[in-house]
């Protein structure tokens, strides 16, 4: 039985479409957007991974623990079963054939995904920052495969939508969801779209909090992504942004000439007072940068999980503070401000 990737759309499309919906204006264009993105633009390892998710067998009475660095997923009746540990290995089995999971971590049951990032890390230094998520709509942009998105749930968001291109990250997200949901009576207000920023309608102004989690860097026009970030939020509403940054002074901007950390989509790494000029720019009110890191090779490093180069190997092998290229060794900023 082939899976319907349709009916995990379900919820937000029935969302959008309710009565005094800000997210109303997107209902109208959804379902085109899906059907070009399964029935048009099918990637070429879409099936493998539809098919992985189908070999995940069904558990009940799963709970959910969305408040820990490592996002859980527990079920007293599978760990009470007799065939509990091949039940274990069918799962795990399954997870593998989703690899390489790069955002994380995770813990289905018995396995856990060990993912390149420490994506709790980043969420550790900013959650103390933001405005309270409970009962917030938010939007998460570039949100992978949705580890940051549970955590906003799970600090009592009332609707997290996340939109992503690839559709790896789609799988990987529902393989969590299916079994969040199987413990749930009503549909988890959570959903992973499969588009990219340019797909969002504008102007949405549907959002209490926006986060643009490490996409900046990656866009042509960075006061364009801005101007659109602004566009998806309520007057008022929070952005919370993250990207990659140098030191310097006012003005200054790192443009690569070819490769960063050997990303060939790399364009602009402005300092952090360039950044909040940016900001202000875009019609953002108080932007302020309320954290920097070095990026650590505790926090982004090859695991069982994601087998490929990580940052280590993107680094100078005898200098570390610089990349291979010879650029400044990944610093990452967060910038927090209002609409």
């Amino acid at each position: 039985m082939n899976v319907d990737v349709f009916s995990w759309f379900d919820n937000i499309q029935a969302a959008m479409e309710q009565e005094g919906s800000l997210l109303k204006p997107w209902a109208n264009i959804l379902p085109q957007q899906l059907h070009a993105i399964f029935n048009e633009k099918v990637h070429g390892d879409q099936q493998r991974w539809l098919d992985a998710l189908e070999s995940l067998p069904a558990v009940d009475n799963v709970v959910a623990d969305l408040q820990q660095d490592r996002i859980q997923l527990a079920s007293a009746v599978l760990n009470e079963a007799e065939n509990t540990a091949a039940v274990n290995a069918d799962i795990k089995s399954g997870l593998q054939q989703l690899s390489p999971w790069r955002k994380g971590p995770f813990q289905f049951f018995d396995t856990h995904i060990d993912t390149e990032w420490r994506s709790d890390w980043k969420w550790q230094r900013i959650a103390s920052h933001l405005a309270p998520l409970e009962g917030r709509t938010i939007l998460d942009v570039g949100c992978g495969s949705g580890y940051h998105m549970w955590r906003m749930l799970g600090a009592g968001a009332y609707r997290v939508v996340g939109v992503d291109p690839s559709r790896l990250f789609l799988a990987q997200f529902q393989a969590f969801k299916q079994y969040a949901q199987s413990g749930q009576d009503e549909p988890l207000n959570i959903d992973l779209l499969p588009l990219k920023m340019e797909d969002v309608p504008r102007p949405l102004k549907a959002f209490d909090t926006t986060f643009s989690m490490g996409v900046l860097y990656h866009r042509k026009s960075p006061i364009d992504h801005l101007a659109e970030l602004k566009d998806t939020l309520k007057p008022g509403g929070q952005l919370v942004l993250e990207t990659l940054v140098i030191e310097g002074e006012l003005g200054e901007v790192l443009m690569p000439e070819d490769r960063y950390a050997q990303m060939r989509n790399v364009w602009f790494l402005p300092n952090c007072d360039t950044l909040l000029l940016w900001a202000r720019r875009a019609g953002f009110k108080n932007p302020r940068i309320v954290e920097k890191n070095i990026t650590s090779l505790e926090e982004q490093r090859s695991t069982d999980w994601m087998q490929y180069q990580s940052l280590t190997d993107f680094l100078d092998a005898e200098d570390k503070s610089k990349t291979l290229e010879g650029y400044p060794a990944p610093l990452r900023a967060t910038l927090i401000a209002e609409a």
